[in-house]
């Protein structure tokens, strides 16, 4: 076998380069390169190691005729085109841990820099000036800080923030009440945090739409909710607060301050909120200590080694870690895994406390580990950003969701299947059932223990409804009315309820959800996809 070769193409820790030479694979280090210039070497190299800088577009994807692999030394992965990766089938590779520990110290810092003005202090002091009485601070001690996201990141900020005697809050969809006990930390809505919080830093992914979209989640009202005179801090992703809204909310005086780390614009050369005196803004720095840096670009050179030597894939985004034995036979059944997992996270309202998994008949003969895996991405994947197959296990005992998996031999009408069964802190359950068609085809075989058969697309409409006449009639001329052309319907219905699931040809617009939920007979609704 020909040795491998790697581009390094940002810069990084030389630990990174070593690692590849101790590995036995070739490794060229050019930092230099625009898109076009890297365009037209990339097809030279299996691997290509980046950190945010370099943008692995669909170009150079295209360009990429012997790539393998696309690491990157961090968490982040917007700068690569995953889709246009999957398609030639180029593994993508991060390293989601290796920046928790610096990120959340990030935090802290920029809390404490607000608190006693130091950066407004500093300037003055060295400008000659001696306004001693000009910097009147607030001690944290004793005040309440709270996280929006209480994964690896925001846990480790929750337990600095403890460390220095604060009381401490967090919101997050995943987070259930035993792992909260264990953090220490009370969990509580998006509103009781804002509205009890004395500072708020940002530490979740940015999911632009759904039932729990992130993007703008502190705006002009959320803002409004905030406790007068209290601080929000940002290291998390530019967008998740609107800029705008926040230096209204910043000049009326009804927050005393504010730090970002990240901006929805990057690199951030102008800004709205760049000049105000209680502001303090740093480059992007949530992640650039000696000892993180060191430590993704170890570990993301030792990933793509790994796997350009041997196979193995670690921490891959876009493919599940799977043997090339067990790929083909369970490749349908990862499918199902993770569409049913993302059906019950897409149906979620609350968060998790613990999943179930039933595995009946033959596919409790596969390699479960790795359908409970898919499973949990899949579940995730509506609140997390960049969750796979291999991290999705972790993420979910951070948050401290149990997993129970349980096999049966074969019962009932068909002769395999899984269930995935969710169950929130107040008992209340999600479940469907579904199974692998000879088509190889997942489809849908019960939802709420109800049985039927539907295929999961694009865009699809979840109802609940009381099991009353009129109803298929009005939900199909409201659908109409609004031009909303239905592909499939499929019903079920148990004890006076129903169920709908409907494939429709394009997502439903707000305002027309609104409408579904108004209808007398729907209890529950929901739009997702797949």
């Amino acid at each position: 076998m020909a040795t491998p070769r790697v581009l390094i193409s940002d810069e990084m820790s030389q630990l990174a380069e070593d690692k590849f030479r101790e590995k036995g694979v070739e490794v060229d280090v050019i930092t230099t390169l625009d898109p076009l210039a890297l365009e037209k070497v990339i097809g030279e190299y299996d691997g290509l190691a980046i950190r945010s800088a370099t943008k692995a577009t669909a170009a150079i994807i295209a360009a990429a005729d012997n790539l393998k692999v696309i690491g990157r030394a961090g968490i982040g992965t917007d700068n690569v085109d995953k889709t246009a990766a999957s398609g030639r089938g180029i593994i993508v590779m991060n390293t989601p841990f290796g920046n928790s520990v610096t990120t959340a110290e990030h935090a802290i810092t920029l809390m404490l820099s607000l608190a006693r003005q130091i950066p407004l202090a500093n300037s003055s002091t060295q400008a000659g000036k001696w306004e001693k009485s000009r910097f009147m601070g607030v001690e944290v001690t004793g005040k309440t800080f709270g996280v929006v996201g209480c994964g690896n990141i925001g846990a480790n900020a929750i337990e600095r923030a403890q460390g220095l005697k604060m009381n401490t809050m967090a919101y997050d969809p995943f987070l259930s009440e035993e792992r909260a006990i264990e953090l220490g930390v009370k969990k509580v809505t998006l509103d009781e945090l804002l509205a009890g919080c004395d500072f708020i830093s940002l530490h979740t992914p940015m999911i632009k739409e759904g039932a729990n979209k992130t993007l703008n989640i502190i705006d002009e009202s959320a803002l409004s909710r905030m406790k007068k005179g209290s601080y929000i801090i940002n290291c998390a992703r530019g967008g998740l607060v609107d800029e705008a809204a926040l230096k209204v909310a910043l000049e009326s005086g009804h927050l005393a301050g504010a730090a970002l780390d990240v901006f929805a614009d990057e690199p951030a050369k102008e800004n709205a909120l760049f000049g105000l005196e209680n502001v303090i803004c740093t480059p992007h720095l949530g992640a650039s200590t000696t000892e993180a840096q060191e430590k993704v670009a170890e570990q993301v050179a030792e990933q793509m080694a790994d796997y350009l030597l041997t196979g193995a894939i670690t921490n891959a985004v876009n493919f599940p870690s799977i043997s090339a034995e067990e790929a083909p036979k369970l490749k349908p059944f990862v499918a199902l895994a993770e569409q049913l997992g993302s059906f019950v996270g897409q149906v979620c309202d609350q968060g998790i406390a613990t999943v179930k998994l039933e595995y009946v008949g033959d596919i409790a003969d596969l390699n479960t580990k790795a359908l409970t895996a898919a499973a949990m991405s899949g579940m995730m994947s509506p609140v997390l950003e960049d969750v796979n197959m291999v991290s999705a296990p972790t993420l979910a005992k951070e948050r401290g969701i149990k997993i129970e998996e349980s096999m049966k031999a074969a019962e009932g009408t068909y002769g395999t299947y899984m269930r995935v069964t969710a169950t929130n802190a107040q008992g209340s359950k999600r479940q469907v059932a579904g199974t692998v068609f000879s088509n190889g085809n997942p489809k849908v075989i019960q939802v709420k223990g109800i049985d039927m058969e539907a295929d999961l697309a694009p865009h699809m409409l979840y109802t609940v409804n009381s099991d009353k006449p009129g109803y298929i009639g009005a939900i199909g001329t409201l659908l109409g009315e609004n031009g909303i052309n239905i592909a499939s319907f499929n019903l079920g219905r148990a004890d006076g309820e129903a169920i709908a699931l409907i494939e429709i040809d394009s997502k439903i617009p707000d305002e027309v959800m609104e409408k579904v939920r108004a209808l007398p007979q729907v209890t529950f609704s929901r739009r997702f996809g797949f």
